[in-house]
């Protein structure tokens, strides 16, 4: 009699058939697979010893079972991620938890160079200044209405700009004529002396210190010979074509003052009315 050649497993004969060897002894495939195939996590049926079977973190699957939960594409060859147990293609992955660039449109992938600002998203060469249009980088910029600007483009395009030299104000400067001056270009047009922060005046709109004002254009008080220049409250008396100041306009014999009183012109002097009365 010939040797008993059996399944380990149903002991049925294996002669004539297909079987798979194990350590524990020969095994028909039907038991082989009922005995140590996995189970597909996706399909829940027996991955058999003839089947490609792809292994992912404890869990096991046909080859034709290991897609992307989303578009169905096969992952066998792919890179792909897992996310919350669900398999996802890296096309589906970026769609769905991405972000997408604010300038092209284009997701952002994971891991590549980006830029956040105010909610929204871009790559890092699509940040572009709204000027120049060179990329913003890591460099200081400035927002407005949706748009953004690098600080040179900014100063160019929005800031204000000095009415004397037409540069532009970055920081400071003062007001003149209701116009934007850089403080050192507000300077006397006749000694060329800082104003701002002085008191200074004008003449056919160009600005004179208080000093060459009164030197090029006051009118002289008749009696000290100063300019009277009527900044800071100050008062004066006109008669005819001559000037005084208020504490200047006094009678020329006894010194009385003749603001809002009576006076008697006496060739270039003014007399008070006793004054005028009296032997001279």
């Amino acid at each position: 009699m010939s040797e008993s050649f059996d399944c380990a497993k149903c002991s049925e004969s294996l002669y004539g058939r297909k079987y798979i060897q194990t350590d524990s002894g020969p095994y028909c495939v039907p038991c082989y697979d009922n005995t140590f195939a996995n189970t597909c996590a996706e399909c829940q049926q027996l991955i058999g010893h003839d089947s490609r079977e792809l292994f992912y973190e404890d869990r096991h699957f046909h080859e034709g079972c290991f897609r992307c939960c989303r578009c169905q594409r096969s992952l066998a060859d792919e890179p792909f991620t897992c996310q919350d147990s669900e398999l996802l293609c890296n096309d589906c992955y970026c769609s769905a938890f991405s972000s997408q660039c604010s300038a092209c449109g284009e997701t952002v992938m994971p891991g590549s160079r980006k830029l956040e600002y105010g909610g929204q998203t871009w790559h890092e060469h699509c940040f572009l200044c709204s000027g120049c249009e060179q990329p913003l980088g890591s460099r200081s910029f400035v927002p407005d209405k949706g748009a953004h600007y690098c600080v040179p483009c900014y100063e160019n395009k929005f800031a204000p700009r000095c009415a004397r030299c037409s540069k532009t104000l970055t920081q400071g400067g003062v007001t003149y004529r209701d116009q934007p001056w850089h403080r050192e270009c507000l300077v006397c047009t006749g000694c060329q002396t800082p104003l701002a922060g002085q008191q200074f005046t004008s003449r056919d709109e160009d600005p004179y210190c208080v000093a060459c004002f009164g030197e090029l254009f006051a009118p002289k008080c008749s009696s000290c010979k100063h300019p009277i220049v009527g900044l800071g409250g100050g008062k004066y008396v006109s008669f005819e074509d001559r000037h005084w100041h208020h504490n200047c306009f006094s009678c020329a014999r006894c010194s009385t003052s003749l603001v809002g009183q009576g006076f008697v012109p006496d060739g270039d002097q003014v007399l008070c009315q006793g004054c005028s009365q009296a032997e001279p």
